[in-house]
Formats: structure tokens, sequence, C-alpha cells
């Protein structure tokens, strides 16, 4: 047809060659109910991963350092507070310092502890704010494990009450360094402090499960941590710290957040990956910068 010559079918591919003999039926129909069975047992243990996941997504998410009860905190003027929780008692750092402008409230990421994120005070005496960094259930010397989203918030919740009320009148900061940056937004739309500062924040925890774990579905996740469904609440200030060759969070959820905050700025920093990005000097000159455009306390103004 339209001068196309006859195609030839060749020997070994739909027809059997010369002096082959056909495969028998039977052989056929084994190997389709072994593939069958090799199917239904990866469906099998699909199911089961799912289940495993589903069940014990905490150890996936939540890397805790514990220390001993014994554990002494070495840094001048901090000191060790005890905050009472539902079922469990949290440990958190409290830098206080003579008189400061006003207190930024640290809630850190998903590995370590209080004494791994906090080495130096010296960024806060130079901006005289007072530091509280809370240690979540199993981290550092707090009691407890973390066992959902609602309680987890709880236990922010609770520990901003514990210490807010002693600086009434000053400069309050929620900080979140990222997964604490959807804890510290939801807090934040909640307590609308002076300012907010997310530090290699998500979008939510959703598009980071299907970035990185494209085959898991994102319903199976019990901690969707929607930080751009809460930033949007915010009404004050809101600073957000990213760096650029960030591949654990990129950068682009920051612009989405950037993109739903009413009051959002970032500030991109080059060069930096995600647990680098405090390192480089803009990092600490702009959240320093930040800082000190606060407006002044009642104390301050009358002096």
């Amino acid at each position: 047809m339209l001068g196309e010559r006859p195609f030839s079918v060749p020997a070994g591919i739909l027809a059997p060659s010369v002096g082959e003999e056909a495969t028998p039926a039977h052989d056929v129909l084994g190997w389709l109910r072994a593939g069958g069975s090799l199917a239904v047992l990866a469906g099998f243990a699909y199911l089961l991963l799912l289940a495993w996941v589903y069940h014990h997504q905490e150890r996936l998410i939540f890397r805790p350092a514990p220390l001993p009860a014994t554990h002494r905190f070495a840094l001048a003027d901090v000191y060790e507070v005890a905050i009472p929780v539902a079922g469990a008692t949290l440990s958190a750092l409290h830098l206080r310092l003579p008189n400061p402008r006003g207190l930024i409230f640290f809630l850190h990421g998903n590995s370590g502890n209080a004494a791994d994120w906090l080495r130096s005070t010296d960024f806060y005496r130079a901006a005289n704010y007072d530091l509280l960094l809370l240690d979540y259930r199993g981290y550092g010397k707090s009691g407890g494990r973390i066992e959902s989203e609602e309680q987890l918030r709880a236990d922010v919740r609770a520990a901003w009450q514990a210490i807010a009320p002693a600086y009434a009148g000053r400069r309050m900061v929620i900080y979140g360094r990222s997964l604490g940056t959807a804890l510290a937004a939801g807090l934040a739309a909640e307590v609308q402090p002076d300012l907010t500062i997310l530090v290699s924040p998500y979008c939510s925890m959703r598009q980071l499960m299907r970035q990185h774990h494209p085959l898991l579905p994102p319903a199976l996740l019990r901690y969707p941590l929607a930080t751009c469904a809460d930033a949007a609440g915010i009404d004050g200030p809101l600073l957000l710290v990213h760096g650029e060759r960030d591949s654990l969070i990129p950068i682009a959820h920051s612009e989405q957040l950037a993109a739903v905050a009413p009051h959002a700025r970032l500030l991109r920093v080059a060069d930096a990956a995600h647990a680098d990005v405090h390192e480089f000097p803009a990092y600490g000159s702009e959240l320093m910068r930040a800082l000190q455009a606060l407006p002044a306390n009642p104390s301050e103004e009358g002096e």
C-alpha cells in the first residue's frame, strides 16, 4: 500500500526459526503464574513497608540525641529550665542577660540536642536578647517521646506560656530552624510576636515527602507540619533565610512561603547548603539588622 514493501517477520521474534520448536502452552502458563506470585509478594511487601512507615515514622523524622540526667551545661549566664507538660518534663536552656531588649524563643532542627545547638552566646549578647532554647521530648534531658504533631505543638505552646510572661513589654522573637520552622510558624500565627525568623524552612512535610520519597503516598504522613498554611496567618514581619545550595530543603520552599506570608522577606544565602547556612556572614548580619530594627522597649524610649 502506498508503494510500501511487504514486511517480512524475522524468525525468532514473532515466529520460531527453522528447526526451533514453539514453547509449550503449559510452560507459558507456568511463567505467568510465577510472575503473578512475584507481583503478589511485591505488593504484600509494599503494604508491609507502608504499615511500618505509618506506625514508626517518628524514627524517620526525629533524630534525638539524649543526654544523661547528670549532664551539666557550662555556658555563662545559661540556666537549665524544667517545663512540665502532659506526661513528661521538657528541658530548655535559658540565657539571662542583665537588661535584655527581649527574648528569642528558639525551636531547633530534627537532630541533636540543645547542647549541640547552643555552642556560643556571643551573638545573643551582641544583640542584647535573652534566649530560650527548647529540647523536644526525647531530646537532650527532656523526658517522654514524640507521639503526634498535636502533642508536639502543645509542648511548644506550653514552653512559650511558661516563659513569655516574664518578658511582657519587651520584644518577642520566635525563631525556627529546619524541622522547627513549622512549629515556629504555627506558634507565631497564634501569639503574633514582634518578629518571626524561619531558617531553611519547608512549605509542608508532605511536599518534602513527595520530593524525597515519591513512591510513598503523602496521606501516610501523620506529621503534615504545614508551614505555608501557618505562615499566611503571621501578621508581623517574617524573615526567611535559605541557602541557595540546599538540596535537603530546596530554596523553592522559602519562595513559596514568601508568596503566601503578607510581610515576608527572603534572604538568599549564596553558596550555603542546609546545615552550614549559619556560618555565612550574611546570615548573622541580616539577623542582627532585623533584631535591631524592632521598635525600642518602652523602658528604652524613656532613657
